[in-house]
């Protein structure tokens, strides 16, 4: 078992204290998720630390229920939200950038990624799915923030598919491979 680590990054026109206004106050939070979350839910608090939230994340073929918990690393700078029912932890960070008069907005997903081959695949294209989602998360937060239309998705073909492929091709080479010797 490893882990798995998945980052995102976005530069948002709007200062860090806008920002951590409107991503700590999980009761607007629906506001910009993608369609990709399901049953969204704040359980307890709504607003920072000790706000518990659940929800049905799917993501390619899977579907997950999460309950989190929220914990204020850095107030008004890191927040944490920490699965209870797995090693599944979202940390978003806010640095100021431009005098604060801007965001980077930074979110990494980590957890501890499963043994043999469903880890291996998981570890090869887990990453790629929830890269995405949270790709699109930033793009509608920084239109909740900015009233900017959402941007269109990016495309990441040469970079984040590179490995995927490459593994696929070798996989597939060892299959043909093995039936040829038979």
């Amino acid at each position: 078992m490893s882990q798995i680590i998945v980052t995102n990054e976005r530069i948002i026109n709007a200062s860090p204290s806008e920002v951590y206004a409107v991503l700590s106050d999980y009761n607007q939070r629906q506001q910009f998720l993608p369609e990709n979350f399901h049953n969204y839910t704040v359980e307890k608090g709504g607003h920072g630390a000790g706000t518990v939230v659940q929800y049905r994340l799917h993501a390619a073929q899977r579907e997950r229920d999460y309950r989190l918990g929220v914990e204020e690393v850095i107030k008004g700078r890191v927040i944490r939200e920490r699965d209870f029912g797995s090693s599944f932890v979202i940390t978003w960070t806010l640095s100021p950038e431009n005098g604060g008069s801007r965001t980077r907005v930074g979110v990494a997903s980590e957890w501890t990624g499963g043994s043999g081959v469903g880890g291996f695949f998981e570890r090869t294209f887990a990453p790629m799915g929830l890269r995405n989602i949270y790709d699109n998360v930033l793009d509608l937060l920084n239109a909740r923030l900015t009233g900017e239309e959402k941007p269109a998705l990016k495309t990441r073909l040469s970079k984040d598919l590179y490995i995927p492929l490459l593994a696929a091709g070798v996989i597939i080479g060892f299959l043909i491979s093995r039936r040829r010797t038979k």
